[in-house]
């Protein structure tokens, strides 16, 4: 099966609510909103590819952060299979965290 624009549309906006659920055990701002998540790519078919970083390649959730990505996406309606690449290029800075993520940390 084949999804439209406007589904995958859908389905991307649904990842990105379940992503906001997902927290860093050391600071209290989601995934999102802290810059971790790259990119999020949906074929048609409801294939997901999600790339993501961590805050440092030492990070204490280095293993356990990626599954809990990977598991919280699938549970997403009409996701199919994900995907999950970790990479570290480019490196994760403050810069890329949200405005929001920045006034929660009380750096603005």
């Amino acid at each position: 099966m084949n999804y439209t624009d406007e589904k995958i549309a859908e389905i991307g906006e649904n990842i990105i609510v379940a992503l906001k659920t997902v927290y860093d055990p050391e600071i209290p701002v989601d995934i999102y909103e802290l810059g971790l998540i790259y990119d999020v790519q949906i074929s048609d078919e409801g294939k997901v590819k999600v790339i993501m970083t961590l805050t440092t390649p030492n990070c204490p959730v280095a293993e356990s952060m990626p599954a809990e990505v990977r598991q919280t996406v699938s549970e997403v309606e009409d996701v199919v299979e994900v995907d999950l690449e970790l990479t570290f290029e480019p490196s994760w800075n403050k810069d890329m965290m949200s405005e929001e993520a920045r006034f929660e940390l009380g750096m603005i």
